[in-house]
Order: C-alpha cells, then sequence, then structure tokens
C-alpha cells in the first residue's frame, strides 16, 4: 500500500486492525474503497434472508454481527465497489455516494480448468440412456432457493425417466422426491476443481433462488461456472442472471413450476438444443466475463491508469540512501539530504529511498512518509549491518521496484547504499532506468569501507589488489566475487560522482574511465553569522567530529592529548551515536591536564555554536578521506584545521594559512606537534579570519551541478 495509487478492501469488517490499515491510506491521501460481492453489509435486509432460518441462533447472531462491522467499513473507506446493481443501490442507500458497479470475472484459474475439461471429456449431443441435472448446493443454507424449482423439477422429472438429479453438497430434499430413489444422488463437497469436474459430466444444471433483495444482490456466477463448460443452465430471474440469459439463445429463466418443467423437459429432449443452448452461453460469457473484458470495459473506467505527473520540464529524480530524514546519520547522509532539499527546491521533482527503524506491528513492512514536500519510502533495516549480507537485499531491492514502478523517475540518483544492497542498481538495469552513483567512501572497492586494515591503520592501495586484502581479511571468501560485482554494476551507471579529486583519482585507479567519474565537490552549510571575538585569556579550544573509531584516528587523539603537559587547552568531542539514542564515548579513562568535554551531533539549530566554541578542529582521519564535510564547515567559520593529508580532507587547506597538515601515517608525534605549535601561538586566534574561505563550495553550486550531470544523463538516455 506504500506504493499503491488506489487501495480496495475486499470483503472485510471494521475491525481495529483495519481500520488502522484504512487510517493509513487517508494518511497518503487516497481514498480506499470496500469491495462486496454479497449483501453482508445491511443488517435489516440481511436479515431478511430466509435461509438463515436453517442456521443455529448463535451463527444468525454472529452474521448480523458482522454485517455491521462490514457496514462501518464501508462507511469509513467511503467509496464502494459493488459486483451487482442492486448491491450498489444498497451501498448508496448507506451513504456511500462514490459506487461503482463491476461484474465478478471468470478467474484465469477456472478457465484453465474448463478448458481442460472440456478438451478431455468434450460434451456429447448423442441420444443418453440418462439425462443428469447436477445442483451444487455447497452446504444446508440453500434448502429456501431450491423450493422455488422443487414441484417443476420433480413434475420434469416424472414426465421423463431418464432425468436423474445429481447434488453437490448439503440439502434437504422435499418428500417429492422420495418417489425418485436411485435417480437422485448426493455428493460429498469437493475442492472447485472437483465441483467443476462434476458439472462438466452433467447435461444440464440448475440454479433456483428464492425471490428477494437479498439473491437480486447475488452474482450469476452458477450460469458463468455452467456457461464455460457449454452445460445448459435454467435459473430463477433475478436480477444479474436477468443481465446475462437470453431466454432460449443461451439459457432458459423460469419463474413458476410450469416453466421450471417445461424448460427442464426441452432441454432433455432435444440434444441439440443442449448443445445450442451451452455453446451459444460459453461464447457470450467468454466475450463478457473473460478477466480482460471485465478490466477493459468495466474496471478500467473507474480505475484509469494514473496520468504522468505535468512536469513543467522538471526533472524526476529518486534518491537513495541508507541514511534520511529523520533517521539521519553521518556525512553522507547530510549531503544526500540537502541535495534532495536543493533539486526540490528549484530543479527537480525529487522522492527518496531510504530506511528505517523497525516499527512494532508491521515486522518488514516499508513505510512511507514526506518530509519538505519530498515522498519517502523507507525500507526497516537494522543498524548493525552484516558486511556480506548488505551486499544484496532481496526485500530492500523488492520494495524499491515498487517505489520505482510507482514514482516512475527519469533518474535515479545512488548515495550510500550498503545494506540496501547492490541488487537495486541492477533492478535499474533490468528496468531501464538510469542511474548515477556518488562514490561518498571506498566501500565499491574495500569490505571495509574506508581501506583501513583491521589495525586501524591505512591500508594505503591505489589499485586494489587482492592479495593485499586477503591478508588484512584472512577469513572472507568472497573477496573476488565482491570485486566483480561492484565493478559490473558500476559499469551500469550512466555516470559516477566524486566529492573530490582526490577520491576520484582511487576509482580512476581501479579500472573506470575518466568520462565515466566526474567530480561534483560537496557543498556544505554556510555560517548564519559572523564569527565573534575570541576572549585573550581563554584556553585555546580544540574540536573532534567523528567518532571513536581508529579510522578517525581517535585514538590518536587520546594518545596526543594524554601526553600534552599543559592544562591551557579545552576539548570537544561530538558523539553522533548520542542522537540515535545512546553513546559510545568514554573518556572516563582519559588521564589529561585539560578540559574534556562530550556533545552530541550538531544539527542546523546548533551547527554556528558549536564551531564558536572551538578555535581549531582536529581531523585526524587515517584514510585519504573522499571529501571531509566537517573540514570545510570549520574552515567556512574561521576555525583552523588540523587535518592529515593527502585526501579529499585537505583539498582546501594550504599549510599554515588556514590549517596544519600533518602525514597521514598513523603516527602520534605530528598531531602532538602540531597541536603543541598552535598552543604556542595562541595569540593567532584572537582575530583570525581563513583568507582562503571564498574559494570553498556551497550546497546551492553543488546541487546546481548535479542538477546539470542529472539531465545530461536523462538526455542521453533519450537520444
Amino acid at each position: 500500500m506504500q506504493t499503491a495509487w488506489e487501495v480496495i478492501f475486499y470483503r472485510v469488517p471494521a475491525v481495529p486492525v483495519v481500520k488502522t490499515i484504512i487510517d493509513e491510506a487517508q494518511r497518503f491521501g487516497i481514498s480506499p474503497w470496500w469491495e462486496v460481492d454479497d449483501l453482508i453489509f445491511d443488517i435489516e435486509l440481511y436479515s431478511q434472508n430466509s435461509n438463515l432460518l436453517s442456521l443455529s441462533k448463535s451463527e444468525q447472531e454472529g452474521l448480523l454481527h458482522g454485517a455491521q462491522l462490514y457496514r462501518d467499513c464501508l462507511q469509513l473507506c467511503g467509496r464502494g465497489i459493488a459486483s451487482t446493481r442492486t448491491l450498489a443501490d444498497i451501498m448508496q442507500r448507506a451513504g456511500v455516494r462514490d459506487v461503482c458497479v463491476i461484474e465478478n470475472a471468470l478467474d484465469g484459474e477456472t478457465l484453465k480448468i474448463a478448458d481442460r475439461l472440456l478438451q478431455s471429456a468434450p460434451h456429447s449431443s448423442a441420444e443418453k440412456t440418462d439425462i443428469v441435472i447436477v445442483y451444487g448446493s455447497g452446504t444446508r443454507t440453500h434448502d429456501k432457493d431450491f423450493v422455488e424449482c422443487a414441484v417443476g423439477l420433480a413434475e420434469a422429472m416424472e414426465a421423463e425417466p431418464r432425468l436423474k438429479l445429481r447434488i453437490i453438497g448439503e440439502l434437504t430434499l422435499p418428500e417429492a422426491f422420495e418417489q425418485f430413489g436411485a435417480r437422485v444422488e448426493y455428493l460429498e463437497g469437493r475442492d472447485y476443481a472437483g465441483y467443476m469436474a462434476v458439472l462438466a459430466a452433467a447435461d444440464l444444471t440448475i440454479a433456483p433462488l428464492e425471490p428477494s433483495i437479498f439473491n437480486d444482490a447475488k452474482s450469476n456466477i452458477k450460469f458463468l461456472e455452467a456457461a464455460i463448460l457449454t452445460v445448459p443452465s435454467v435459473c430463477s430471474p433475478c436480477d444479474t442472471f436477468r443481465e446475462i440469459v437470453a431466454e432460449g439463445r443461451n439459457g432458459f429463466l423460469a419463474d413458476s413450476a410450469m416453466e421450471w418443467r417445461d424448460a427442464l423437459l426441452a432441454l432433455a429432449r432435444d440434444p441439440a438444443l443442449r448443445t445450442r443452448i451451452g455453446t451459444q452461453a460459453r461464447e457470450d460469457v467468454l466475450e463478457r466475463y473473460r478477466p480482460e473484458a471485465i478490466a477493459r470495459n468495466q474496471a478500467a473506467q473507474y480505475f484509469p491508469p494514473p496520468p504522468r505527473p505535468d512536469r513543467d520540464d522538471r526533472l524526476r529524480v529518486m534518491a537513495v540512501n541508507i541514511f534520511f530524514v529523520p533517521r539521519s546519520f553521518g556525512g553522507a547522509t547530510l549531503v544526500a539530504e540537502e541535495m534532495a532539499r536543493h533539486l526540490s527546491k528549484d530543479h527537480a521533482d525529487v522522492a527518496i529511498f531510504t530506511t528505517c527503524s523497525h516499527v512494532n506491528g508491521l515486522f518488514s513492512s516499508s513505510v512511507r512518509y514526506e518530509v519538505e514536500g519530498m515522498q519517502v519510502v523507507a525500507s526497516p533495516l537494522s543498524m548493525h549491518i552484516d558486511p556480506v549480507g548488505g551486499l544484496d537485499n532481496p526485500r530492500c531491492t523488492a520494495q524499491f521496484v515498487s517505489w520505482l514502478h510507482a514514482y516512475r523517475p527519469d533518474v535515479v540518483h545512488f548515495h550510500s547504499v550498503q545494506g540496501l544492497g547492490i541488487g537495486m542498481l541492477q533492478a535499474c538495469v533490468e528496468q531501464r532506468v538510469p542511474f548515477v552513483v556518488t562514490l561518498h567512501d571506498a566501500w565499491w572497492l574495500c569490505e571495509r569501507q574506508f581501506m583501513v586494515k583491521a589495525n586501524g591503520r591505512y591500508c594505503f592501495q591505489r589499485q586494489i589488489d587482492l592479495k593485499v586484502c586477503r591478508s588484512c581479511m584472512p577469513g572472507a571468501l568472497h573477496l573476488e566475487m565482491r570485486r566483480d560485482m561492484m565493478k559490473a554494476v558500476l559499469q551500469e551507471a550512466a555516470l559516477l560522482l566524486s566529492p573530490s579529486e582526490s577520491h576520484r583519482a582511487l576509482y580512476l585507479a581501479n579500472g573506470f574511465g575518466p568520462d565515466k567519474v566526474k567530480v561534483n565537490r560537496n557543498g556544505f552549510s554556510w555560517p548564519k553569522k559572523a564569527r565573534g571575538v575570541r576572549q585573550s585569556d581563554a584556553p585555546l579550544r580544540f574540536g573532534f567530529v567523528g567518532g571513536q573509531e581508529a579510522v578517525k584516528g581517535f585514538p590518536l587523539m587520546r594518545e596526543a592529548f594524554e601526553t600534552l603537559e599543559r592544562d591551557d587547552w579545552e576539548l570537544v568531542l561530538i558523539d553522533n551515536t548520542i542522537n540515535l539514542g545512546y553513546a559510545s564515548m568514554d573518556v572516563s579513562g582519559w588521564k589529561v591536564k585539560g578540559k574534556i568535554s562530550i556533545q552530541p551531533a550538531y544539527g542546523d539549530a546548533t551547527r554556528d555554536a558549536f564551531f564558536e566554541s572551538i578555535d581549531v578542529l582536529v581531523f585526524p582521519s587515517q584514510w585519504m578521506e573522499s571529501y571531509g564535510l566537517t573540514v570545510r564547515e570549520a574552515l567556512a567559520r574561521d576555525v583552523w584545521v588540523i587535518s592529515t593529508a593527502p585526501g579529499g580532507q585537505a583539498e582546501d587547506i594550504v599549510d599554515g594559512v588556514n590549517g596544519t597538515l600533518i602525514p597521514l601515517d598513523g603516527r602520534v608525534e605530528p598531531l602532538k606537534s602540531a597541536v603543541e605549535a598552535l598552543l604556542d601561538r595562541q595569540d593567532m586566534f584572537h582575530a583570525y579570519t581563513n583568507p582562503l574561505k571564498d574559494g570553498l563550495p556551497t550546497f546551492e553550486g553543488q546541487a546546481e551541478e548535479l542538477a546539470l550531470f542529472l539531465g545530461s544523463v536523462v538526455t542521453k538516455g533519450k537520444g
């Protein structure tokens, strides 16, 4: 339902779980339909059904209680689908104005059964010793219906000794039928194919119904079943039988005992008439009641294909990232969110596919919601992702494909998809939807994602050698297959985007052509106000944003600051996981002379305040970062940056001008020396401004360039 245009509740009562689903449909702006093919939703009319008298009092009470729940569900939905005109009229009398009639079609399986039976035992029109009439009763609730034909049928059997009555299911016959002895046969109920086989062996069939509004509301299924087997029928003149039965042409309608007798005798005594009536009935029924015919001539009037949206020449983009608002986590997610916002505002219609936490009661169902006018479909996924299992996720892929079919984008923009899996990219290939991948990190090349060995040290590979990878991950037997899968699916991308030249060079070194990989520099959130003047007597304030992993240099931070012999400094650590409900940093065991504090991840409202609270950002990442968003945020706010180099994190830093570059070698000494050098020059920070910040990128510029890239992909595909 998350990706549906319409929702139909078929024959369901308004129990609490159904009410919840109706509320969910209405949350999407969908007015649901309630459909039924039987008069089960009107207590007054339902109670007039005399067949109920054959049931126990408790059974009657249960059915009537259910009728009220069905009525409630119809009224909650507000739109009705009826299988007959009579049902539609009663729905409207219940206060539902929007009602349509879509007759019951013959389903494909029933048609297959009929064709198979006709091929294996074609109906014979030759003179026969016995003329078999089949009546499908099913349950004892049809006793009253059978009375309609009983007198005429008994008279016909008296007049024609060859007539035999074969009853399927339960039925209490009037005493008049005792005289026929073995000419009346009871068969136990059976599955549908078995029922159809018995019907196919009949010479004719009957469909008596007591005259009532309840029976007028019924569909004409008994006539349809017999007709597709070329078995002629005699039916009561209820509304739906009159819709299809043409007297003497494709069947007979009988209202009185005489009409029942005469119709049955005519068919029993004239093999040619049976053949003609049965053949014509099949032809008429197939023309009107095949699924394709009902879909084309009836359902399509109310459920036309959804129109393509009026685009105003705007791109239609689907963005995919493992996290998205409100489950935001990490720099890649920030970029994905900002690009979606800016594209949606100025360049394109944007939808999102992402993940969410498991919702109680929804199991593995996706969840659809809206963020700033953008429709989002989220697939439940744990925060803890198995690295191998995260390569492919059939459930997520299926939900993505459903959203792909519903939204129908011109192009899909993939960000970080570990956990969601690469099956989504292959699905785009199969659906012929062009896609672009932003390479936020080295996940496509490295099982560890950041090319860092188990000991936390950068592996320094440029052209990936799986022999080196196997020494890093000796138990991994799938590395060659992983490499081949990743390369194959990335080669299918229309374009690969890198946030920096340094990161682009990594992918070029691993077999991707320069025309395939382009740079789309990440923007970031610029300050909303100018930086205040630092107090001259305040200690030098350092900040660290990156988590406690070795790849981000957290162990180096501890070692460097624990070895400082002075106390004129403060260190603020940002713990991103606090916003997710738990803390991952613990500095209770640190032995330092300065002051350390831990804060949750900042957002739009607190970003400026965080950088205002520090003078130096320490960014000792232990791999060649693809970009380094935090570095740019600091540089734009006149915060000095100590950063490792080379890598994308260092591309906007000029050593000694707006930051300090230290080697990416895992040693603590360069970091300690850089910190001490700044502590010795604290006066430089009293009125410091970054002279190079005008050359930094913006989200607006990134989005504008991204829109051009995406547009070129779509144009190329159409060409």
